[in-house]
């Protein structure tokens, strides 16, 4: 995998994407940026984006992943391997339904994931250094160039959504004592079914992990 390593850029999701549309570059590819100044959260919301932190988007062929990853379990399949990855280096962190990093009670970082056509395009963002009051940090200290390094190294094994699922259904029980929001309503995870494709059933709807 080609990897970027930028000063700044508005956001490194959006400007993959962009240079994906145009056929500025071909996956697999990668772009790290030091800091982003529109960087792209949950529910369409900025990230905020101070200095030092991790701000990494890249995209891959949906062949060149395991066989049994399926669209609704992409973001979950992306945020295990960098949990796995960051836990292998003595990380504490876990993964909050669909698609947060969270240690304890906090949330330190988070994952977007977007399909176009055959190509996932995944952004991911983790407080390495730096927080919102209500957030956390990460819990090692591991620089930029070693997490992307470490994920991707990850990524090109192409370990089996069934083998991540497994670990995912244990640490899903965590995800209970916490909200979600789904179609703009805060709702709570206490009594949701979760599926084997990752996405979830409550309130008698099927809710994907995918966005």
């Amino acid at each position: 995998m080609v990897v970027s390593f930028v000063e700044s850029c508005p956001s490194t999701q959006e400007e993959l994407i962009f240079m994906l549309k145009n056929a500025v570059i071909t996956p697999p590819y990668a772009l790290v940026a030091s800091t982003q100044t529109n960087g792209v959260g949950s529910r369409g919301h900025s990230w905020q984006s101070d200095d030092g932190n991790l701000y990494f988007s890249f995209c891959i062929n949906e062949n060149d992943l395991a066989n049994d990853v399926e669209t609704a379990s992409a973001s979950i399949y992306f945020a295990s391997l960098m949990g796995e990855f960051l836990k292998s280096c003595g990380s504490k962190l876990w993964i909050k339904w669909p698609n947060d990093f969270y240690l304890g009670d906090k949330k330190i970082g988070g994952v977007i994931t977007t399909k176009i056509k055959s190509v996932y395009v995944c952004g991911m963002g983790i407080n390495l250094k730096k927080s919102p009051s209500f957030a956390n940090i990460l819990d090692i200290d591991i620089s930029v160039p070693n997490i992307v390094d470490g994920f991707i190294n990850y990524l090109n094994l192409k370990i089996s959504w069934k083998q991540i699922f497994s670990k995912y259904l244990i640490e899903f029980e965590k995800s209970r004592v916490f909200n979600t929001h789904i179609d703009g309503e805060l709702t709570s995870l206490r009594d949701a079914i979760l599926l084997n494709d990752g996405s979830i059933i409550i309130k008698d709807k099927k809710v994907y992990s995918l966005r």
